[in-house]
């Protein structure tokens, strides 16, 4: 593991039990899902419009006044940030689809940002929810430019890690749309350049469409008021960039946190499936903006463990997340922004040095002694856990 775990460990049959009382929260909640989340969804929808017109209109008209030109960027930003994170994200995980609304459907939505919506359906509605901080599984640890974990083995190029968060951060659509082409595999040799350049098209294509319509269309058609257009329509994407990557982050890779060997999967049933989303996700603390503001991603272990039911009602759920988790001895990693945010940034320090064999090699004992714990299942059994997990 990445971290010494706080919480209980649990045998074969208590992760069951664990995980059949989550199932049936589920089921509870998805009962419940009706006209208040749809009202809420076209809310959001509407709010995403109508603030990005009011703020481009701000820009192309009185841009040059400094008041204006700040109140309508940071506006825009806020946009920005909601249409990705309350909205597209949400949309694209299926949240929506029961509404049968063609403009809220999860498979062909296409969010306001670089990454391609089907890319973003694979890497992380598919790889990442299935296979939640498994090592050498998911291609969120790290993004294969970044070490967070003492297991990831070390590697020169680590040294830069800070830096490298803050190139990532500020860049964040854009290094989101070059997460599928895997290229840390092309400098392994584990993959060729013709096999980039197979998955490139479709990538650059939502690149220049992005590109053209905050860098060369809004700017053009605002005449007079270009620099100002330009500028607001660059900082936004920059405001969004940072705020995305700041609550991803504090959502995986908080002090709490913890990393998983590929042995996990092996016989994986649905309990153990819920424990580890419990495990390797972080909530944060706040009131309805920070929930709005963060695609309600402010419940990651939530997220984790419901990816299909609407954001909204991650807060009701995550009371009696709570109790379940205090009934079997489950720690519950949350924490405010600022003090999750701080060990994120402790473990991007850490994990540029070196970390030394009693630690690490301690660390994968304790997960294969949890792993000889649990009681096989059997293939059949396991596959149909596993078709159950993707669904």
């Amino acid at each position: 593991m990445g971290t010494i775990s706080k919480s209980r460990e649990l045998s074969y049959d208590e992760i069951q039990a664990f995980g059949a009382e989550l199932d049936t929260l589920r089921k509870e909640t998805i009962a419940k899902l009706g006209k208040e989340d749809a009202d809420y969804i076209y809310k959001i929808r509407n709010f995403v419009r109508y603030s990005e017109i009011g703020s481009r209109a701000a820009l192309m008209t009185l841009g040059w006044l400094p008041p204006v030109w700040l109140a309508a960027t940071a506006t825009l930003g806020v946009s920005k940030i909601v249409e990705n994170m309350e909205l597209g994200h949400n949309v694209m995980h299926g949240q929506y689809d029961w509404m049968n609304e063609p403009s809220l459907r999860g498979s062909s939505y296409e969010w306001d940002t670089v990454c391609t919506a089907d890319n973003w359906r694979h890497t992380h509605n598919y790889m990442h929810h299935t296979y939640t901080n498994v090592d050498g599984v998911d291609h969120d640890i790290g993004y294969g430019v970044l070490r967070i974990f003492p297991e990831q083995k070390w590697e020169p190029r680590f040294l830069a890690n800070p830096l490298m968060a803050a190139i990532l951060a500020v860049t964040f659509e854009w290094t989101l749309s070059l997460q599928s082409l895997e290229l840390e595999k092309v400098m392994a040799g584990e993959k060729t350049w013709a096999d980039v350049r197979k998955q490139l098209p479709p990538i650059f294509a939502k690149m220049r469409k992005q590109f053209a319509k905050d860098y060369v269309f809004f700017p053009l058609i605002a005449g007079p008021m270009f620099l100002p257009v330009i500028a607001g329509n660059f900082t936004a994407n920059l405001i969004r960039n940072v705020w995305a990557f700041s609550i991803i982050f504090c959502g995986h890779f908080t002090e709490d946190a913890e990393m998983f060997p590929k042995e996990v999967l092996e016989n994986e049933t649905r309990g153990h499936w819920y424990l580890r989303q419990l495990r390797g996700s972080s909530n944060l603390t706040g009131g309805t903006v920070m929930h709005i503001m963060s695609g309600n991603l402010s419940h990651q272990i939530e997220h984790h463990m419901f990816p299909d039911i609407p954001g909204m009602r991650y807060a009701e759920m995550s009371v009696k997340v709570r109790e379940i988790c205090e009934k079997y001895g489950q720690h519950y990693n949350t924490g405010s922004f600022r003090k999750q945010f701080t060990t994120v940034w402790g473990r991007i320090f850490k994990g540029a040095l070196p970390t030394f064999g009693q630690k690490v090699q301690a660390s994968a004992e304790t997960a294969v002694a949890r792993l000889a714990e649990v009681v096989p299942v059997s293939i059949p059994a396991r596959r149909k856990s596993r078709e159950a997990i993707a669904a």
